[in-house]
């Protein structure tokens, strides 16, 4: 962008998933901003696994933008999912931005020139290594915190597996498909268990078309509603005890009503309920008790299986994150020298302007809320956008103070006193983790080709907080009954702001 300036700014956006439909929509309602590009290595957007579908209500699992009123359920399955944020891919038009079947292979920053040399791929070109390249002076990565299959290192040979039917792992995912499998009378089940996991009931309740109705033409009815169930997941803290062994009650009753007698005592975890991601329960506890499925612990003996599945979760690694920085190193060996993945409220990491990171690692999603709410508090509108800059980049110091804070607090809640860096979720509820990123701390990144800009900042802000003296100063002498001294005090104020304008 040096000697450049008539040049419009470029955005790519890396994945049409949930994060990127967020931030591309961001930029057309917030910024009427129409320059990107959305390039998602899959030939579809959005969308999950069969039977699959979300433990957050679907009023919360939306943008807080597009609400919906016709959700059929509490919770909502896949297809009803699907269809939602496909809806809202072609209502913003982005159909036009997205380039589908192909992967951002790599993203090289030039200082002299303050953009990304972005290198991308095709489905079909994968083979033949033939690849086109793109600029962008601002990049989103939404690839999602979930990156890659993440098998068990203690259980080995699972490369050499030919045949023979068990899921590993009892996490959401299993707790999900586990139900639907063993429908199937013919197929034995084994479930193999490392760790309990607490359970709610999925009280899933069907909304009545009155309802719906109601949601669709009642002013603030909807919103009203959507903040009833944001309220209840805020209320639940770890320190709070007497909340925590109410839960602990509540939870340990439904486990003993629905799981088979002889397994209760293996299936309650001896963890208080907060600690891991709670399971709003799809049938799993009461899928336990049929003849074909069983659940297996750490015991030594050799079963013999026709199928694995491991439901044992995703490496939180961003593997794909391969861009090369203003150092001229990578993120990944960024990461490395800093013995691990670390970034400014998840989004921005050191060496790396312009670039932010929706829903990945470290420290985002909360753990039980809605990982759309955090992802919509991410995305940000640099001033790169309007030219007002040519970029931002946090500093080192910003990022260690914020990761300083976050450690700490991340080891107090989980109870460990280990040095090993947490990087799952965020330690504190999903309200905290918007108020920091409500409104960005642009004195925390170093910018350049900014300054114009930052005097307009610093003068918008000596603006405000004048007017706030004056109104102040006037309302004490009013009180006090000097009404001139009030009148004569408040000229002066306007007219030192004016000189200041001017």
């Amino acid at each position: 962008m040096s000697g450049d300036t008539k040049r419009t700014p470029h955005v790519v956006i890396v994945g049409a998933g949930l994060a990127g439909i967020s931030a591309a929509i961001s930029l057309k309602r917030k910024l009427n901003f129409d320059n990107f590009t959305i390039y998602e290595q899959a030939d579809a957007v959005g969308g999950t696994w069969r039977g699959c579908g979300s433990d957050v209500p679907a009023h919360w699992y939306s943008l807080s933008t597009d609400l919906n009123p016709r959700w059929q359920t509490y919770y909502a399955n896949q297809p009803e999912l699907r269809v939602y944020w496909e809806n809202l891919w072609h209502k913003y038009d982005l159909v036009r931005h997205t380039v589908l079947s192909t992967s951002v292979v790599s993203a090289e920053w030039s200082n002299d020139a303050q953009r990304y040399t972005v290198t991308t791929v095709t489905t079909e070109n994968q083979t033949t290594g033939e690849t086109k390249q793109v600029e962008a002076e601002v990049m989103f990565y939404a690839i999602g915190g979930f990156q890659g299959p993440l098998y068990p290192k203690d259980i080995p040979g699972r490369e050499s597996f030919k045949k023979r039917v068990g899921v590993i792992g009892n996490g959401c995912s299993s707790a999900q498909f586990i139900p639907e499998i063993s429908k199937d009378p013919s197929v034995q089940v084994i479930n193999f268990c490392r760790t309990p996991q607490w359970f709610v009931p999925r009280e899933n309740v069907h909304y009545p078309r009155w309802l719906q109705w109601m949601f669709a033409h009642i002013p603030f009815l909807m919103r009203w509603y959507r903040n009833v169930i944001m309220a209840r997941f805020l209320i639940f803290r770890k320190d709070n005890k007497r909340l925590v062994n109410f839960a602990r009650k509540m939870l340990t009753s439904y486990i003993k009503s629905k799981a088979p007698k002889d397994q209760v005592a293996n299936l309650i975890p001896n963890y208080a309920p907060g600690c891991k991601r709670i399971i709003v329960d799809p049938d799993y506890l009461e899928s336990l008790n049929r003849p074909n499925n069983g659940i297996k612990l750490k015991t030594g003996e050799i079963v013999p299986l026709d199928i694995i599945i491991f439901g044992t979760g995703y490496s939180v690694e961003p593997a794909q994150l391969r861009v090369r920085g203003r150092h001229e190193i990578t993120m990944q060996e960024y990461f490395a020298k800093k013995g691990g993945v670390m970034a400014y409220v998840g989004s921005c990491v050191p060496g790396f302007p312009n670039l932010y990171i929706l829903l990945g690692r470290p420290n985002v999603a909360s753990g039980h809320a809605s990982v759309i709410f955090s992802e919509e508090a991410q995305v940000v509108d640099p001033p790169v956008i309007e030219r007002k800059a040519k970029s931002f980049e946090i500093t080192e110091e910003a990022t260690e103070t914020y990761n300083h804070w976050l450690q700490h607090a991340s080891r107090h809640r989980s109870g460990r006193d280990s040095k090993t860096r947490i990087i799952g979720t965020f330690p504190g509820p999903v309200a905290l983790f918007w108020w920091f990123c409500r409104r960005p701390k642009w004195e925390a990144f170093h910018a350049v080709g900014a300054e114009a800009w930052e005097r307009q900042r610093k003068l918008s802000k000596f603006k405000k907080w004048s007017l706030l003296t004056i109104l102040i100063s006037v309302g004490f002498m009013l009180r006090n009954g000097s009404l001139q001294a009030a009148f004569f005090l408040a000229v002066k104020r306007l007219r030192e702001m004016v000189l200041q304008c001017i």
